[in-house]
């Protein structure tokens, strides 16, 4: 540009030759000034937003779950607001994540609300790219939004920003207890890969039911004379076909084997599992909060300074919420507390009355295994002697 001879000229003023040094010099300090000031705006608005999650305040439009209240000045002016829960919209997030938790399938759960005419957390929002006739309106549930508003920390009280949890300062909707739950449910999906509120048979497929003989899992295939009418379900080995059960007598014997240990009195307490751990993570958690509180004192009493105080509470933040995470990924997926009903007296009517996904859940929750062998001899008759059982949550 300078042997070029150009001028270069800004909008709000000023023209510069670039063949004179002094105007090449002038420009480049106004840009340097420029940039500089650019970053101190930069620094102004990120410290803005960590004191707004610090202090647990909301980032933009009121969540799904909630309803904004706004406080007025005596001029009458927008002075603040605090965000208060929503009864309606909070008993949709609360059915949602019961629902979940009692083995419920997000397809299922859409579609039930989507024929209840629930409206969605986008009933209203007009989106330009939406195709005519999918969803205009925002109204429709779909799966990705069910799990995204079951998963979302803000239903605990805990506002994210740049990967660290502070308390939040509205109302949680759910219990910790059920949010780590939910976490450690979806993992579990992610591992295995399954489809939930795909399942169609109760054995198949997994953990739960092996072949003796070989280890291998089993399926469902049709079995029995064709031409007398005896081609019915039958679970089978499904590398070799060293076994095969008739598929509705095993899982009769199934249900009366959980129906008559979930009977038992004692049997909320052997099941629950151990909290021991999540428990001392927890506890850990509470300790780097209490530090956070005397860094907070000692800034205050003139001990440390600002910069001191913002380096601790920073490192202090990324502890606690890692020590956290680690107390949901310790706490148990299944509850049987979500299964109203399951122990007890009414433990019968209620297990014959869970969809097939939901008994699955409660198999693999209470840790039931079992090894199907061959039988010895051809016959009527179910022969639960050749059924081996383990519960791997107790060790019998």
């Amino acid at each position: 540009m300078r042997h070029a001879g150009c001028w270069v000229a800004f909008e709000s003023g000023g023209l510069f030759n670039m063949a004179k040094a002094s105007d090449r010099s002038q420009l480049a300090n106004l840009g340097e000034s420029d940039t500089a000031e650019s970053e101190v705006k930069s620094e102004r608005v990120a410290r803005a937003a960590l004191e707004r999650a610090q202090e647990g305040r909301a980032n933009g439009a009121v969540a799904y779950g909630w309803r904004r209240q706004y406080v007025y000045d005596t001029r009458g002016q927008v002075s603040g607001f605090h965000d208060v829960e929503d009864p309606v919209q909070a008993g949709i997030v609360r059915e949602i994540v019961t629902r979940l938790l009692a083995g419920g399938s997000l397809i299922g759960i859409t579609a039930d609300l989507n024929e209840r005419g629930v409206p969605s957390p986008g009933a209203g929002m007009q989106l330009k790219r939406r195709a005519v006739g999918q969803n205009e309106n925002g109204s429709l549930w779909n799966k990705t939004s069910v799990k995204k508003l079951a998963l979302r920390p803000a239903n605990v009280a805990l506002r994210v920003h740049q990967g660290v949890e502070y308390k939040a300062a509205w109302p949680a909707l759910i219990t910790d207890e059920q949010y780590a739950q939910l976490r450690n449910l979806f993992a579990e999906r992610a591992v295995v890969r399954e489809l939930p509120g795909a399942r169609k048979h109760l054995l198949t497929w997994g953990e739960v039911a092996t072949c003796g003989p070989c280890g291998s899992v089993l399926r469902v295939a049709l079995k029995g004379n064709a031409s007398r009418g005896r081609k019915q379900p039958t679970y089978v080995c499904d590398a070799r076909g060293c076994v095969g059960r008739n598929e509705e007598a095993l899982d009769r014997y199934v249900g009366r084997v959980v129906v008559a240990v979930l009977s038992r009195p004692e049997a909320a307490e052997v099941f629950r599992g151990d909290d021991s751990a999540a428990l001392a993570a927890l506890e850990r958690a509470e300790g780097l909060k209490a530090r956070q509180e005397a860094a907070a004192d000692d800034y205050a009493d003139g001990i440390i300074t600002r910069e001191q105080l913002r380096r601790i509470t920073a490192k202090l933040a990324k502890q606690i919420t890692d020590a956290q995470n680690e107390a949901r990924r310790l706490r148990p997926a299944f509850d049987l507390d979500a299964f109203d009903g399951l122990v007890g007296p009414r433990s019968e009517e209620t297990w014959e009355a869970l969809e097939v996904p939901q008994q699955r859940r409660v198999l693999d929750g209470l840790g039931l295994r079992l090894k199907v062998h061959p039988v010895a001899r051809r016959g009527p008759g179910f022969d639960q002697t050749t059924i081996q059982l383990h519960w791997a949550r107790t060790g019998d």
